[in-house]
Formats: structure tokens, sequence, C-alpha cells
């Protein structure tokens, strides 16, 4: 007689064999496919180990399962990522929200709230997230600021769409304008903003054979590579910045560890702002810098 197919059972093997095809993190991928498959909460799956698996659950999670030993991202096989605490919709044509881009949304929270100190002279200050794709900085952050208003900005309309739709869900549609276009070159010179944040393509065409196959060939290229060095979007982006940028605002970009000297040097050379600072993420990476405008 066959062993029954536990929850317990199907989260072991599936968490070997995963590992056996690369995965990083091969029993958190088991543990949400499995929920996702069985229509629950990941929490549920620990008061359910003894429990079997119905026959109809376990195609569905076999799927899934194959699919994510192929390569193709957890995210997009469930449509859905945590992000700064909120769930939200993603699709092949964005990015797969990470932990990274956390410290982005901390960073314009912390700008928000010095900005709106009584001595400052920026009011109801707006905010622009520059090439939103999710939505993930510019949802969170109006979830967390309910007195800003955000413009959203990003060059793909398949994009726009899920952002528009995470916008909707978290109930802040009305406070962020979506705009199609490349960078802020969409937007009029007025009205300026009050911080402009970005995370935007940064990975050099050198580092793409570095990058695991789950990213390369599923999220969408054009959000993840610059140029040959990495920095070209952000060398686009920083005088469309200082152009929009009130006096005293603040430009904040998500970055990667090995571009930070070139990106500071840009921001120093432009001659537009104050001295650069960076915060690093819980690797202990460079991943945000920060810059003042003069």
């Amino acid at each position: 007689m066959s062993e029954t197919w536990t929850v317990l059972r199907l989260l072991t093997w599936t968490t070997d064999f995963l590992k056996s095809r690369g995965s990083e993190s091969p029993r958190l991928d088991a543990e949400v496919l499995l929920a996702h498959a069985r229509g629950c909460e990941r929490i549920m799956l620990y008061a359910a180990f003894d429990q079997e698996v119905d026959e109809a659950t376990r195609t569905t999670f076999r799927e899934l399962v194959k699919k994510r030993a192929e390569g193709a991202p957890v995210a997009y096989l469930v449509g859905k990522r945590e992000f700064y605490s909120l769930v939200f919709r993603v699709t092949p044509d964005v990015l797969v929200p990470r932990p990274e881009t956390e410290f982005v949304v901390v960073a314009v929270l912390d700008a928000i709230k010095e900005i709106q100190n009584p001595k400052s002279k920026i009011q109801n200050p707006l905010i622009a997230d520059v090439g939103t794709g999710s939505g993930a900085i510019a949802v969170a952050v109006t979830r967390h600021a309910p007195t800003v208003r955000v413009v959203a900005t990003d060059i793909s309309a398949a994009a726009l769409a899920v952002a528009r739709e995470n916008a909707a869900a978290h109930q802040v549609a009305d406070r962020i304008d979506f705009v199609e276009g490349d960078l802020l070159t969409p937007l009029p010179p007025e009205p300026r903003f009050a911080v402009i944040a970005s995370n935007p393509p940064y990975i050099g065409e050198s580092e793409i054979a570095t990058l695991s196959p789950s990213v390369i060939n599923h999220e969408p290229r054009q959000a993840l590579i610059a140029g040959p060095t990495g920095t070209e979007t952000i060398e686009r982006l920083i005088p469309q910045v200082a152009e929009r940028l009130l006096p005293g605002g603040w430009m904040i970009l998500e970055i990667s560890p090995l571009i930070v000297a070139r990106v500071t040097e840009q921001i120093t050379v432009s001659g537009h702002f104050e001295p650069p600072t960076v915060a690093k993420d819980l690797a202990g990476l460079p991943r945000v810098v920060k810059a003042r405008r003069t």
C-alpha cells in the first residue's frame, strides 16, 4: 500500500526536489505553492501537516512545482507578492517586488516626515515614483503618508495596468496619478516635486551571466538592464530629477552595490545636489542613494 500524500510529505518531497533544481529558498517555495493550490494562507499549512491532500489539489500543485523547477518565479505562479506588509498583484509585465526596495520606501517616508516639519517651506508634498512597475513604491508610500499625492511613471502600459490594480486594491487610487512614458519626460516642468524616488534599471550587460535564470529568463529585461555599465538609466535620470525637484527636495534611488561609486560621482558632478549619502540593506550592501536638491 502506497504512503499517503499528506501536507508534510508533499512539502518535504518538494523541498528536496526544488533544492536539486537550484532554488535558493526551496522550503518557502514549496509552502507558498502548496498554500496557493489549497486556497489557504501559508501559515495554515502548519496546522495541517497530517492532513491528506486530495488528487485535484495535488495535480494543481504538481503543475506549479514543475513550472517553478523550470525557473518561473513563485510570485508569477501565484500572481502576488508581499511588499512592505502589503500584498501586490504581479505578472510577468512587472518586476517581482524585492525586500531591498523596501529601503526606498523607508527613505521616502523619512524624507516626507522631514519635509512636513512646521519650519519647512514645502507643504502638501508631491512625490514621484519613476519606473513604478507594479506600483509597489508608490502604493506603499501613499498608504503610509496620508497627506501626499504621488505621480507614478512607467514606459510600459502593461506595467501601469498592474500598478493601477494594486492602487485600487489598497484604496489609494485617488491619490496616485499614473503616467505612461520614459522616466520623467512625460511630465511637465511644473509643479515640481518634494521627493523623486526610483528603482531604475541598474544592471550592466556584463552582469547578466551572474543573474539567476529565474530572473533573466522571466522578468522584464527593460526593467533590469540599463546598458553596458549599469548606470545609463540613472545618468539620464539625474538631470531630469534636478529640473523637477523643489529646492531642498530629495532624490532617492535604489542602486546595485557594484555601481555606487559611479552613481555618487554622477550626482556630485551634476552640480545640483548636496553630497549624496548611501544607505545599506539588510545584507550590509550599499543599496539606496539619497541626495538633496540645492
